[in-house]
This record gives structure tokens, sequence and C-alpha cells, in this order.
């Protein structure tokens, strides 16, 4: 097996409203071109999640309140897993280059989080057109920008 090693680029600033990824200066030259596109997928790492316990979760227990009793990881996007890696889109607000700051209108990571990595978001490849979703679950938004105004918390038990 060959040795995994992952550099963070930056960190996650969440807080008072204000939403922002501000990137380690030796990587906002990786910005070039990147303000000609309205969304960004963010790989990024939860860290509140990082310990023994939490990667060891591989079933939890009816954590949507119609879905079923019992679910596996792969089948969630819950930050208790194997690997605390969490992908978010969100949309870009702003880019500034020289201080290596991407502005968002909203991400769901923590204030802190470590970034790892961060795409542009591009229809032909990351837009599915005719997802399959299980029942419990079909009447979730069906785009980023209507899950802006769904009632989430209806939806979970945590």
């Amino acid at each position: 097996m060959s040795k995994i090693k992952i550099i963070p680029i930056g960190k996650i600033k969440n807080e008072n409203g204000d939403v922002a990824i501000k990137l380690d200066e030796k990587y906002t030259i990786a910005l070039k071109g990147l303000e000609d596109y309205s969304h960004v997928q963010i790989i990024w790492w939860m860290d509140g999640c990082d310990n023994e316990t939490d990667r060891a979760m591989l079933i939890q227990k009816k954590p949507y309140k119609n879905g079923p009793d019992e679910i596996g990881v792969f089948a969630l996007r819950s930050p208790e897993r194997p690997n605390p890696i969490g992908v978010s889109n969100a949309q870009i607000t702003f880019i500034d280059v020289t201080n290596g700051t991407i502005g968002l209108t909203y991400v769901d990571a923590n204030n802190g989080s470590t970034i790892l990595d961060i795409k542009p978001y591009t229809p032909s490849i990351d837009r599915v057109e005719n997802p399959i979703t299980p029942d419990w679950c079909g009447h979730w938004p069906k785009s980023f920008e209507e899950s802006g105004v769904f009632d989430w918390a209806k939806e979970f038990n945590f």
C-alpha cells in the first residue's frame, strides 16, 4: 500500500456571517483563472470528527426522520466516517488573489476547518441530470440553490 501524504492548503473562515476560504500564502497563485467560475467544490477535513470513535462509526441509527432505522456511513454525508473528509459546493462571491481569499455565500464547514483542495464546479463533469435517490429523501431539493431555503431541521434526528 502506498503512503498517503495530504498537504493542507488553507482554512475556512465561517463566523458572524462572513464565509470565506483563506489560503496559505504559497497557494494564492493557484487562484489564477478561478474568477471565471461561479461555484467551487471544497474538499475539507472535518477536524472535529478526527478521533478514534468517529472514525470507527460505520452504521448510524436513524439519522433521518424519514429514513431507514439503520444506514451505513457510505450512504450518508455524515462527518463520522473512516476518513473525515467533507465535500461542499459553494457559490463564490469574490476572489482576492493578493490576500488568497475566496468569499462564499455559505459552506457547511466550521470556522477553522482545514482545506485540502478546491476544484471549480463544472456542470459537464459535476452535474447529474437524473440522479436516483431513496424514496425517503426524494422530496429534498433538486439543486444547490433550492437547498438554501429548504427546512433541513425537519429532516434530521440530530
